[in-house]
């Protein structure tokens, strides 16, 4: 793709995030649902940190063709390592990880992670543009240009302390509000709890190893000098 029309399609992915950030933070306020925006608001479900994470990607990718438009190239490499790690590390498999995981626990249940009592506060367009639209785009953002991936431990090392700290935020709500982010959580033992959390890590951990063998496939080895 070329730059000039790389530099269109970032800043429009880019746009697109902040608009649908937005909306999230401005749904009907008077008719949220009181058990879903307890302690922590928006800002404790992996959907909405999402949402911002998606948008601070595309805004670093926006940044960095146009400093290569511009030909300041030294800057452009230093912002392009960036934009590489935020999207091998945590845009491609977070958003993968969203996407699958919310569409299979809603079709078992969809109580268990998005009450019917959201559907009247929260449009469908804006359901499907959190929670669907964001895979399709990430695989996308892979066929558009090549991203280098780190050394494959030190990878899996970062996303998982990311994950580490995600956790520790859901089990901080619990132990203040006694309730969890997810109702489905509830329904675990500890040992059932922490043996799903060590699941998740080891889905997310293989949606990073998709994307890297994606991005492989696509456009050949290219991984971080360090």
């Amino acid at each position: 793709m070329e730059i000039s029309t790389l530099t269109m399609y970032h800043c429009l992915a880019f746009a697109w995030y902040c608009f649908v950030s937005y909306s999230i933070a401005h749904v009907k306020t008077e008719e949220r649902p009181s058990e879903v925006f307890l302690y922590g608001g928006q800002w404790k479900y992996l959907t909405v940190l999402n949402l911002i994470l998606q948008a601070v990607f595309y805004g670093v990718s926006f940044l960095a063709d146009v400093l290569r438009l511009i030909k300041k190239l030294r800057c452009a490499k230093c912002v392009i390592s960036s934009r590489d790690l935020l999207f091998s590390i945590l845009a491609f498999p977070v958003s993968t990880f969203v996407c699958i995981s919310f569409w299979i626990l809603y079709t078992y249940n969809r109580e268990l992670v998005y009450p019917k009592s959201l559907d009247g506060v929260i449009p469908l367009w804006l359901n499907h543009a959190m929670h669907t639209a964001v895979l399709p785009l990430a695989v996308l953002e892979i066929l558009a240009t090549p991203h280098r991936y780190l050394a494959k431990k030190k990878g899996v090392i970062l996303l998982g302390f990311v994950a580490f700290l995600y956790i520790s935020w859901v089990l901080w709500i619990y132990s203040v509000t006694g309730e969890w982010v997810y109702p489905l959580f509830a329904s675990f033992s500890p040992a059932g709890l922490a043996a799903f959390f060590a699941g998740s890590l080891v889905l997310i951990i293989s949606f990073y190893n998709f994307g890297e063998f994606l991005n492989r496939m696509i456009w050949g080895q290219s991984k971080f000098s360090f």
